[in-house]
């Protein structure tokens, strides 16, 4: 097998991480806040020593590690939003929600870096509009408040990718994770006491079963996740890892049917609405290509 047919496979098996990530959420019965900040703890214990233990750290300039730790938030708050929509709604609605990213981006992105808005993008981005309108319709009353945490959680995720994508080259990737999820962690941190207060009921401690699947979460759908798709990109175009990863609402509903039996729960009208949006979102990179060969 050559390194790039390697490349390939690690991609998938990345992507295939990413959608288990939704399931994973479901089974757990921790609340979003909780789950989150477990996930991201495990997480950053894990990165320990790809990071030297913080000896990489030290060539980071101080100013550069404060807008990592502020991504970090925003990273910590689009997870809370993402399994709360899981919880009030269920995994296949969070993941097709996700696939609204190209949407909230091609709006967000030029008046955040102040590029020109490109005509590809917004055309794409009305393209998803129908299908969004359909799932919306074709949901019950009670998964509806699911959508609309869902919704939120795809604009944060817009908003953070936007971010990251400035900041990605200004140091190694390993070291951004961990400063990004560490803050994360230190974040929900100060939020726990007071969902505590608020809810007297509610647990922190995981059960035996919720701490496998978050060891599963965090290392597997984290962790590995990660260093997969990082090694997959010396081997391989950013277009087609892109690409790859549009699969991602694809694998998790996929895996929502076969382990949650999902696919009871949810109308045709959701899945038609599933397939425009899978449709624009597939169709963006090719256009994206065409414009700026066309552009050149």
């Amino acid at each position: 097998m050559t390194n790039t047919q390697k490349a390939y496979l690690k991609l998938h098996l990345a992507v295939l991480l990413a959608g288990l990530t939704a399931i994973l959420g479901d089974l757990i019965q921790l609340s979003a806040i909780v789950l989150v900040w477990w996930r991201v703890f495990i997480t950053s214990l894990s990165l320990l020593p790809f990071i030297r233990f913080g000896y990489r750290l030290k060539t980071i300039p101080r100013s550069l590690i404060f807008k990592y730790m502020g991504i970090g938030v925003l990273i910590a708050l689009h997870w809370m939003a993402f399994f709360g929509a899981i919880k009030y709604a269920n995994a296949s609605i969070a993941l097709i929600c996700m696939a609204m990213t190209s949407f909230f981006t091609a709006l967000i992105e030029p008046l955040i870096t102040r590029r020109p808005i490109r005509n590809y993008e917004i055309i794409l981005s009305l393209l998803v509009i129908p299908g969004m309108v359909l799932i919306v319709n074709s949901t019950d009353l009670n998964m509806k408040l699911g959508i609309w945490i869902g919704l939120l959680s795809t604009l944060l995720a817009s908003i953070f990718v936007i971010f990251n994508k400035i900041l990605i080259h200004k140091a190694d990737p390993m070291s951004i994770t961990f400063l990004e999820l560490g803050s994360g962690c230190l974040f929900l941190a100060l939020l726990l006491p007071f969902y505590f207060q608020s809810d007297s009921l509610a647990s922190f401690w995981p059960s035996m079963q919720d701490f496998q699947y978050l060891l599963v979460l965090a290392l597997l759908c984290t962790t590995l996740a990660n260093i997969l798709g990082l090694q997959a990109l010396k081997h391989i175009p950013a277009f087609v890892s892109n690409l790859a990863y549009n699969l991602e609402p694809v694998y998790g509903i996929i895996l929502a049917w076969l382990v949650l039996n999902e696919n009871k729960e949810l109308s045709s009208g959701f899945y038609w609405g599933c397939l425009i949006i899978i449709l624009a979102v597939f169709s963006y990179p090719f256009l994206k290509k065409y414009a700026e060969q066309r552009a050149s």
